[in-house]
């Protein structure tokens, strides 16, 4: 029932029930039983660090940037994906899925596979965003 979470971190584990279907590309269950300390990444958009919009209609190209500023709030926080616990999609259009998840996959290191939850939504901050991603992670003290 217990499983590695993919990463390196002691006292963090997936638990992937054998009575729940399979995740492709997460887990359903993180546990995290080491003190540390908490990183809470607010949604990330695929803005440019000038704040120009990356990938207008582009779901690729935007999933990319939207990993992309994960990954520098992550850095600026002291953490890497291999703390990455929970990750929370919120999608103009879940039958996409399989476009984010080749992203994902490309830009996580292999055998990272937090908790995940989708949305659908029908809008975002800006009418021309496609895709918004928020994380959790925790860093070991």
């Amino acid at each position: 029932m217990n499983e590695p979470s993919g990463g390196t971190v002691p006292g963090v584990h997936a638990i992937n029930p054998p009575t729940l279907a399979p995740g492709p590309g997460y887990s359903h269950v993180i546990s995290v039983d080491t003190p540390g300390r908490l990183v809470v990444i607010s949604g990330q958009i695929a803005l440019d660090a000038d704040g120009a919009l990356v990938g207008p209609g582009d779901l690729r190209a935007q999933t990319r940037q939207v990993f992309t500023n994960l990954h520098t709030a992550l850095t600026a926080a002291g953490a890497d994906w291999r703390h990455v616990i929970k990750l929370g999609y919120f999608l103009r259009d879940a039958s996409q899925v399989a476009v984010v998840r080749e992203v994902r996959n490309e830009m996580l290191p292999p055998g990272i596979a937090p908790a995940s939850t989708l949305v659908e939504v029908s809008r975002l901050v800006r009418d021309d965003l496609l895709i918004e991603v928020e994380a959790l992670a925790v860093v070991p003290s």
